[in-house]
């Protein structure tokens, strides 16, 4: 066991005070005895200047007494810490770096940040290698820095790596960083997360009353959110600091747990990626080709109450009462008893069976309906994700990742698309939506909405990774499962206000910038119906220079892909 703690603070304007407000705020850390101490970004300086030269002339240098003090204090108490800042590079560069030191004050690791945002865009540069992880005593450890964290990408490509501790350093006043972004990363690449974010105004304070109106973010919000936090690998929230407050938290981990990959089921979800599938995350971004999003439809998910044929009698009574929905996602393998295969070819009959009955029920409605199905291709049998109309199959997606549950897979090659009346529509079997790469791809292809029909096996799917695979991508998202103890379907949309920065129309800005609107829909419902918005999804732009899809470190992603 190891002891990790995160330290949250303010700062300013002056880079001596704020040396001695890092150093403070480690001898406080330090009381605890941690093995481990992780601190904000631009714990150098307010991330605020006039002028390029000022950006330049307040970065500290990596030979710099403020990078060495950190080493010393690391010495002093024996413990690595992580630090960021802004750093002078050559030819008048400037990046967002995280260090690690360790327990002989001693340098380590260096991690630029690889996405930037808002004005940082103009200020600093990008990285232009990948983060490294560094085997130390404590373990395996990683390093990125906020904006790195809202999508997947870095903490990804850490994990898959090795790293069994990844360390976010934030400068955020956002408060779906610690509701979503930051804890995601945990469960969803089976590692711990130690965070530490801003307190204190993010703008000089003097600048609030004038620059707050400009930037469309009322003044009281522009203040470091806090909320740092320790996450274990199965998302549970292990200590949290409070908002906005000067704080410093820690807890004891077994880095070890980190290589504990399985699933319930014995699935391995590392070794279960197929980076040939994710290559477009590597590859230039491409301009949107202009594809038809409708404002508005009516999405729902069906949770039978029966099992079996029974199923498929209760879904048919059911699309026989409605004619106004648009798109209806059931749980994987609906119309078999609890989900799960005994005989593959009886399945494929099943299966038929509900393939036609769901055709003649629709008939001349709108209505296309979203469920996984067993598919028969020569003597190989798939899990196969069915998009039905009217006329019949619209589309289908074949199961991507190995799932021991449905041991009697064989696995499809290919992720693609469909476009109907209303927009672009992905669609995602069974537990391909554990892999974030999978959500990435349909986002890069530009899918509005993605039909998830899955049966969910741990509480971290639902309370935090379809929320990100949504957020992160700016995608509708409707997921079906049987209902659990831990976990049941959801329907998730996106504000049509999201961009940083600028007026808001429709809603009052409330801390968040990037959290979805979810529907949770309980264990006892049936029919659940709501409103989504696929004309969001085209709206990939968080804050100037900041596109969530086509402003990814592609450069960077090679990792994931291969």
């Amino acid at each position: 066991m190891i002891r990790v703690a995160a330290a949250q603070f303010a700062s300013g304007l002056d880079l001596d005070e704020n040396l001695v407000t890092c150093l403070r705020m480690i001898d406080q850390a330090a009381q605890h005895q941690p093995d481990l101490i992780v601190l904000p970004e631009f714990c150098n300086r307010l991330s605020w200047y006039e002028d390029q030269q000022e950006v330049y002339e307040t970065a500290v240098t990596v030979e710099g007494e403020f990078l060495a003090a950190i080493g010393r204090k690391a010495h002093q108490h024996n413990c690595f810490i992580v630090i960021n800042c802004t750093v002078q590079r050559p030819d008048q560069r400037v990046t967002v770096t995280s260090f690690l030191f360790d327990d002989n004050g001693n340098c380590i690791a260096e991690a630029d940040k690889q996405t930037l945002m808002g004005h940082e865009n103009k200020r600093f540069d990008r990285a232009t290698t990948i983060a490294p992880i560094v085997e130390t005593r404590l373990g395996t450890v990683g390093l990125y820095a906020c904006r790195d964290g809202v999508t997947m990408e870095t903490p990804r490509s850490l994990a898959i790596r090795g790293a069994q501790i990844l360390c976010n350093s934030l400068n955020s006043f956002a408060f779906d960083e610690a509701g979503l972004h930051v804890p995601v990363r945990a469960p969803e690449n089976r590692v711990f997360v130690v965070s530490a974010n801003k307190t204190g105004a993010l703008i000089p304070e003097p600048l609030l009353p004038t620059i707050a109106p400009a930037l469309g973010v009322p003044a009281d919000y522009l203040f470091g959110a806090g909320e740092s936090q320790i996450v274990a690998p199965d998302g549970t929230v292990l200590a949290m600091a409070p908002r906005r407050e000067e704080a410093v938290i820690f807890a004891d981990i077994d880095p070890a747990q980190a290589d504990e990959k399985q699933r319930p089921d014995g699935s391995d979800m590392l070794a279960g990626r197929r980076g040939e599938l994710y290559r477009p995350i590597s590859t230039p971004p491409s301009p949107d080709d202009g594809h038809f999003s409708a404002e508005t439809i009516r999405a729902a998910v069906y949770q039978p109450q029966k099992s079996g044929m029974d199923a498929i009698a209760e879904l048919v009574a059911v699309i026989n009462q409605h004619d106004a929905i648009d798109l209806l996602v059931l749980p994987e393998l609906f119309c078999l008893e609890n989900g799960l295969v005994d005989d593959p070819t009886e399945a494929v009959v099943r299966s038929q069976y509900a393939i036609n009955q769901l055709t003649t029920a629709i008939g001349s409605r709108k209505l296309t309906v979203c469920t996984t199905l067993v598919e028969q291709e020569g003597q190989d049998y798939f899990h196969t994700a069915y998009l039905i109309g009217g006329d019949g199959i619209i589309h289908n997606q074949r199961q991507l990742h190995r799932c021991a549950r449905h041991a009697w897979a064989q696995l499809g090659d290919t992720i693609t698309t469909v476009d109907l009346a209303w927009g672009r529509l992905g669609l995602i079997a069974g537990d391909d939506s554990i892999y974030p790469e999978v959500a990435k791809v349909l986002a890069i292809a530009g899918c509005d909405v993605i039909a998830v029909s899955f049966d969910v096996q741990e509480a971290w799917e639902t309370t935090l990774g379809l929320l990100g695979r949504s957020a992160e991508n700016r995608v509708c998202l409707v997921a079906a499962t049987r209902p659990k103890p831990f976990g049941n379907s959801l329907i998730i949309t996106q504000h049509d206000d999201f961009q940083i920065f600028t007026n808001w129309k429709t809603r009052q800005f409330n801390g968040t910038i990037n959290e979805p609107i979810v529907t949770r829909i309980s264990a006892d419902a049936d029919l659940t119906i709501t409103e989504i918005h696929p004309a969001t999804a085209r709206k990939k732009v968080m804050s100037a220079d900041t596109d969530l899809i086509n402003g990814r470190a592609w450069q960077l992603a090679t990792i994931l892909t291969t």
